[in-house]
């Protein structure tokens, strides 16, 4: 069934942090959603479908008939719903070209020490250095380059987080020292995604000092700042526990 904006969002409300991406794009009207309810109309289970299958909740498994010949380009989400809903649809999804599970959601609840940085809002001037520097980070998380399927597409996509007020760079002498982009925000929490460092910029703490200036930022105005992060990525795991993020729970993330 097709459920009703305050369904999900009372659903949502349950696990702000797990289902902060959930609650974004049903606040946005974006995508569409299917879901499980109870006798009393609460839902147990919830899916949006969109360019990625983001399933929350037991009994996700319910939802292979209808994501059946999907043409998104991934399942993401808590390790126990994603888990269910691979197991029921893999027959009738395309052939995964990359597992990643035991992703570790990390969040943060009070501010960190500032990292005296440069950390400012993102503005369309820095839309030719932050294109290349997201296409990258795109790249590097998923394999995919960005700009070889569509340049124009992803920059529209690189102002729009500009325009929305969900990118931030700390950028000196034309080198990006630090940026991430807000990938959800709602009321309860902000997941951040592609924090990235230029390359001949790394190795000096900068991330860290980075995190620390948004964690604070954000911080502001919003209970909780999370993210989520390959399990292999060893470095910038311990770049966010030493700013005082800790594991939350897992996610799962199966790439076509």
């Amino acid at each position: 069934m097709e459920p009703s904006q305050h369904q999900v969002l009372e659903f949502c409300a349950h696990a702000p942090i797990e289902r902060v991406f959930l609650e974004d794009v049903a606040r946005r009207g974006l995508g569409r959603f299917y879901a499980v309810e109870d006798a009393s109309g609460s839902l147990t289970a919830l899916c949006h479908a969109g360019a990625n299958l983001v399933p929350s909740g037991a009994g996700s498994g319910a939802f292979a008939p209808t994501v059946a010949g999907s043409r998104s380009r991934m399942i993401i989400g808590e390790t126990g719903a994603v888990t269910e809903l691979w197991d029921a649809a893999r027959s009738e999804l395309p052939p995964a070209r990359e597992d990643r599970p035991h992703q570790p959601v990390y969040a943060i609840t009070e501010p960190p020490p500032s990292g005296k940085t440069g950390l400012r809002a993102a503005t369309h001037a820095d839309v030719d250095r932050l294109v290349p520097a997201c296409a990258a980070a795109h790249e590097l998380e998923l394999h995919l380059d960005p700009l070889a399927r569509d340049a124009d597409a992803f920059r529209w996509r690189t102002e729009a987080q500009i325009d929305e007020g969900r990118s931030w760079i700390w950028l000196e002498d034309g080198v990006i020292l630090f940026k991430a982009e807000a990938s959800a925000w709602t009321p309860s929490a902000v997941q951040i995604q592609q924090v990235w460092v230029d390359p001949e910029a790394r190795g000096r703490g900068h991330g860290a000092r980075g995190m620390r200036d948004l964690a604070r930022l954000l911080l502001e105005t919003t209970p909780t700042v999370t993210l989520f992060v390959r399990a292999e990525n060893a470095p910038a795991i311990a770049t966010y526990e030493a700013i005082g993020m800790r594991k939350v729970l897992e996610y799962r993330s199966i790439l076509f």
